[in-house]
């Protein structure tokens, strides 16, 4: 059995968690959080359906991750297995490069008002030295925070220009 490597990344979003929602599992949202390093297409046939609109464990098609929006280097075989919309998912479905990838987001009312954010990522590459894993768990912990830090910026508003 391959080892399993995972991380957690939460941030908290000033903006309603049904706001929130709407813009994290759409497929603008989506590609806004990865954007510059990479976008992601929908499955062929998926068109602009949300996360909320996918059929549960059934593999939907293949999603291509494009470095840099441009350049196809590897591919998500998306499969929900978990919904609450409005609330929570979760994804388990193989890559050109994982054997397991598995991904559950979850919004919920944050202290304070606005929304926390949570990700949980595990994953199992398919085929690489023992040594891979422990530094592709630090470049994909990074890569998680920059969607984090991006989804924030896009609900914190323009920024201030000057003092008050």
């Amino acid at each position: 059995m391959p080892r399993t490597w995972g991380f957690v990344r939460t941030s908290h979003v000033a903006a309603p968690p049904d706001a929130v929602w709407r813009r994290m599992v759409s497929p603008d949202g989506i590609n806004d959080e990865m954007w510059p390093w990479l976008t992601m297409s929908a499955p062929r046939g998926a068109g602009d359906l949300t996360i909320d609109g996918l059929p549960l464990g059934v593999p939907v098609g293949r999603a291509w991750l494009r470095l840099g929006g441009v350049v196809p280097f590897e591919y998500d075989d998306l499969v929900i297995t978990e919904l609450e919309p409005g609330r929570r998912f979760r994804e388990e479905s193989t890559m050109a490069t994982m054997r397991r990838w598995g991904h559950e987001r979850t919004v919920t009312a944050g202290a304070g008002g606005g929304a926390t954010v949570t990700d949980r990522v595990d994953f199992a590459p398919r085929v690489a030295p023992a040594w891979i894993a422990p530094l592709l768990r630090p470049v994909l912990a990074a890569f998680f925070a920059h969607r984090h830090r991006r989804l924030v910026r896009h609900f914190a508003g323009p920024p201030s220009r000057g003092r008050g």
